[in-house]
């Protein structure tokens, strides 16, 4: 069994450094996928309401034999329910899909700059965090102006930033100010979707050590203290990217890796996309 190191949020509550994310993954395919995640050593998935699939992953916790406080499950708002009321509409039928009384992490998707809403969307978080219905909250694809007028208009800072982060897009200012402000930094896209699975640099550095390019990348994100979410359909690449915690790259290998830099982002810029 993989033992995946846990991270511990502002407000006491801890979650698994490496989950599955499960983007891009049909409903009627991701059960057995999370099943699969399982039986590795997973207990931290990522989906959310756009992603289609919440209820594939309830039916996948329903029936893992598992107990629940193994797990630890988050889902987001889409742009098109944010607003208050609205959001507390949205939770409830992400709850209702998953089978859940309680998420353990709901985000914010998008800060959708356009729309104005992600404030009374906070809002309508800090309730649903007050009444316990999630045991944290917080944003995915913040960028610091968005994250700045949170801290100044609601009570309760968000515990974690989930952002495209890779390699290539390694994200050094932003992952500095959350770390500044306690947020934890998750990376979506952790491999550039793909993208560096035949990279020759990683591929160098993982034949020091008997890994390949994924598992590289993985590692890197794991030294850096992201916590880290891989996505695949595939269960011996499941199995794979979570075969991390038995190797340690170093100093040497963080430089050559730092040198990937291009800034290229794989999906949209959270700044216009709405």
């Amino acid at each position: 069994m993989n033992t995946v190191p846990m991270i511990t949020l502002d407000n006491g509550v801890e979650i698994p450094q490496l989950g599955l994310g499960v983007w891009q993954v049909e409903d009627e395919v991701v059960t057995g996928v999370v099943e699969a995640a399982f039986e590795a050593g997973y207990r931290h998935i990522d989906t959310a309401a756009i992603y289609r699939n919440e209820a594939g992953v309830g039916r996948a916790i329903a029936t893992s034999g598992l107990p629940r406080e193994e797990l630890f499950v988050t889902t987001k708002v889409w742009n098109s329910e944010q607003g208050y009321d609205s959001t507390l509409a949205a939770f409830d039928a992400s709850l209702k899909r998953l089978g859940l009384d309680q998420v353990d992490l709901y985000l914010i998707h998008w800060q959708a700059l356009k729309k104005d809403k992600f404030v009374e969307t906070w809002k309508a978080f800090e309730q649903l965090y007050a009444d316990q219905r999630v045991r944290a909250i917080g944003v995915s694809n913040f960028h610091i102006p968005a994250l700045k007028r949170l801290f100044a208009e609601t009570d309760l800072r968000p515990a974690v930033n989930q952002i495209e982060l890779h390699p290539e897009l390694p994200q050094d200012e932003l992952r500095a100010f959350n770390a500044e402000n306690d947020i934890v930094t998750q990376a979506w896209s952790p491999l550039a979707s793909g993208g560096l699975i035949d990279n020759p640099v990683l591929a160098k550095i993982g034949a020091k050590y008997g890994k390949s390019p994924a598992q590289v990348a993985i590692r890197w994100h794991l030294q850096l203290g992201n916590v880290v979410l891989p996505k695949s359909k595939t269960p011996s690449r499941i199995a794979e990217n979570i075969a991390v915690f038995d190797f340690a790259l170093d100093n040497e290998d963080m430089a050559a890796i730092a040198d990937l830099e291009t800034g290229v982002r794989t999906g949209g810029d959270p700044d216009t996309f709405n």
